[in-house]
């Protein structure tokens, strides 16, 4: 949300008011109740938390409920009241509630009590997306190659260790070790302007987490683990 504009409060509220004022076939002025006044009234009670939902990328929006007291002053309101509960009833939308009778709610707002409904009206902030720099250089693709990791994971007696997860740290490539120890990381990228940049591997199993670094041009890499200090 941006100071462009109206917030979200006043958005939602002009917007049920006009609403209102269709179905009613009348203004329906924002603003409580008041005695001696005539007509429909509405205005915002209570904002009311609504379930949020996340995903990734764009900033999703916060979302909340606010509820309006819609009431009516007066015995010739009351046919504006019903056209606007038909109204709502018949499209479904917006959702009513029917517990606007509460005493404590008249003696809050200092009135005499009077026919009314709640009116529930899902609105949200939206988020600002962040504005991306400007790009002032020429582009430059940066070309990686794919290559394979092919190894072998033995104890400190070069007996194989096998069903031990492998995996390149800090990326979603991982494998395990078969029978013989060996395991083999296909596809993984590579870059060809330093092709003697060691690369971190994890190995996961028998309790233990290890890491590695290993040199992805050797074509066949053995990593020892050690017994645990004790």
């Amino acid at each position: 949300m941006t100071g462009d504009g109206p917030g979200p409060v006043e958005a939602a509220t002009a917007e049920l008011a006009a609403w209102l004022a269709g179905a009613a076939g009348e203004d329906v002025p924002v603003g409580p109740p008041a005695d001696g006044g005539v007509g429909l009234t509405l205005w915002p009670l209570a904002l009311r938390p609504a379930r949020q939902t996340r995903g990734t990328g764009t900033p999703t929006p916060y979302r909340f409920t606010i509820r309006y007291l819609v009431a009516a002053a007066g015995p010739a309101a009351l046919a504006g009241l019903d056209r606007v509960l038909t109204a709502a009833a018949t499209a479904g939308e917006p959702e009513l509630v029917l517990e606007a009778g509460d005493p404590a709610l008249w003696v809050t707002l200092g009135v005499a009590p009077r026919p009314a409904l709640l009116v529930d009206v899902l609105a949200q902030v939206r988020s600002t997306p962040p504005v991306a720099p400007p790009v002032l250089h020429p582009l430059r693709l940066h070309r990686l190659d794919l290559r394979d990791l092919v190894g072998r994971v033995v104890g400190p007696q070069r007996q194989p260790l096998a069903a031990l997860r492998v995996e390149l740290v800090g990326t979603p490539y991982a494998t395990h070790t078969d029978a013989g120890g060996r395991f083999r990381l296909a596809g993984v990228p590579h870059d060809p302007d330093h092709p003697d940049q060691p690369v971190r591997l994890r190995l996961v199993g028998r309790g233990r987490t290890l890491t590695a670094e290993v040199d992805p041009a050797d074509a066949d890499i053995v990593i020892v683990c050690e017994p645990p200090a004790r």
